[in-house]
């Protein structure tokens, strides 16, 4: 059976970019422009994930994400051109279980709603690695019982590593996944930085890493049973 998907976005355009590839994917595509639309859709028709633009002309995304949520527990990826780590912290704890700023590239958002789905086929907003749980509603990782307190770009490191956990990753595919292609990071220091810090929070001696470890000439790997 093939899959469906809601697309809620304004810009006709781009609305119509994303309907073409994703019914290249074989999903069943629904596209509309609003949310008073999007609730209709929603209400009448089995949907399986939702794209979803925040900046809408009968309102918020966030609130349309919110009611999404009350009602489902279907993925949601929300859209936008707000870039500020403020907004996607918003956007997650209203319930999305993914956050792509715009501009992006047709490519990096197919693989994003691939991945939301396997995350919900394999756990249910749970995702467990060794000593690790991800809880992706909640958007909060645990080691053993004791949270791991994680910025929202931390957060989605970690989502992107246990969600691809014992594959060798380049340091060109995370920046795709998770700042998009030509995306938002400053330079290319960024991502080192940041999975420093990330190594400062959950090995037990970040100067020998056994979580996140870096393989020379390739990129990094999460060790899935640490």
């Amino acid at each position: 059976m093939a899959r469906s998907i809601l697309i809620v976005e304004d810009d006709d355009n781009l609305s119509r970019g994303m309907a073409f590839t994703f019914e290249k994917e074989g999903f069943d595509v629904f596209a509309v422009g609003s949310i008073a639309a999007a609730k209709a859709e929603f209400t009448g028709k089995k949907i399986d994930i939702v794209i979803l633009d925040l900046g809408l002309p009968d309102g918020d995304g966030i609130e349309l994400c919110r009611w999404i949520r009350e009602r489902s527990n279907v993925p949601v990826v929300m859209l936008t051109a707000r870039d500020l780590e403020t907004d996607e912290v918003q956007g997650l704890l209203a319930g999305a279980d993914d956050y792509v700023t715009k501009p992006f590239s047709l490519a990096v958002l197919r693989a994003r709603v691939g991945a939301a789905l396997r995350r919900l086929e394999n756990g249910g907003g749970k995702l467990q690695s060794g000593t690790f749980k991800l809880d992706t509603k909640l958007c909060k990782l645990f080691r053993e019982e004791e949270e791991v307190p994680l910025s929202a770009t931390e957060y989605r490191l970690v989502l992107y590593f246990i969600s691809n956990a014992g594959q060798v990753l380049s340091k060109e595919q995370i920046l795709s996944a998770l700042w998009d292609a030509g995306g938002s990071f400053v330079d290319d220091n960024t991502l080192s930085v940041n999975i420093s810090r990330l190594r400062s929070k959950i090995e037990n001696d970040p100067r020998k890493p056994q979580v996140i470890k870096t393989v020379h000439g390739m990129g990094y790997v999460w060790v899935s049973n640490s």
